[in-house]
């Protein structure tokens, strides 16, 4: 068997401890401890979360979308590729390294993606920018984490108490979809998201799409307004 051979670390701000990427032939990993967070060969789910999200905007010209976490670019390529030329896509990531290794060892993963005329690189915290927003977005997609329990970041947990929540609802438009990303279901998050006022769908997903896989979940919270996806046009 090919052993895994070690790229690079990068130091999570806090008390986070360090991400390593790692490679295998033509495999990448994205571990901290002995948790691995991400594999390139294992997108099924996040790219769900993309597509899931932008079936809710078919009645906007000129979507404007907040992704946060870039990762290994599952879900900024799976909305790529559903959105359209006028769409804006902006992709907030903590960490300058994982921005290096996108544009670096993972070239060839991201492909064009990073170049993209539709897509913006924000490095720094994405609950700032959220915070900062008020009616920016039509989407805000999370994948910062395993889920709304901080693993990596424990002040990640900000994006999904009630304060973090309300200030993602006022950071959309009417009608806008908050979409979270988790390795589990979280019963509290999904009263939490109600709370503050969102309709919340709870889909399944499986990390390797139609192939299977752990079975992982996606939540998709509308705020209210807007037009209904059954009275989108074609």
């Amino acid at each position: 068997m090919i052993p895994w051979v070690l790229i690079d670390t990068a130091k999570i701000p806090g008390d986070g401890g360090d991400l390593r990427l790692k490679k295998r032939g033509a495999e990448f990993s994205i571990m901290l401890g002995s948790n691995e967070l991400m594999n390139s060969r294992l997108s099924g789910s996040e790219e769900a979360l993309a597509r899931l999200s932008c079936l809710r905007l078919q009645d906007r010209e000129r979507p404007k979308i907040l992704i946060g976490g870039l990762g290994m670019g599952f879900t900024l390529r799976a909305a790529l590729a559903e959105l359209g030329s006028e769409a804006q896509v902006t992709v907030a990531e903590l960490l300058p390294a994982v921005v290096a290794w996108a544009r670096g060892p993972m070239a060839e993963v991201f492909g064009d993606s990073l170049i993209d005329p539709r897509v913006g690189i924000y490095e720094g915290d994405v609950g700032r920018l959220i915070r900062s927003s008020r009616s920016a977005y039509d989407a805000i997609l999370l994948d910062v984490d395993n889920g709304p329990e901080g693993l990596t970041r424990k002040s990640n947990d900000s994006l999904y108490d009630l304060p973090g929540l309300s200030s993602a609802r006022a950071a959309l438009t009417p009608g806008g979809v908050l979409a979270v990303w988790s390795s589990a279901p979280n019963p509290a998050f999904t009263r939490r998201l109600r709370n503050v006022g969102f309709g919340v769908d709870e889909v399944g997903a499986r990390a390797n799409g139609a192939r299977g896989g752990a079975r992982h979940t996606i939540w998709i919270a509308t705020k209210p307004g807007g037009t209904p996806v059954s009275q989108a046009r074609s």
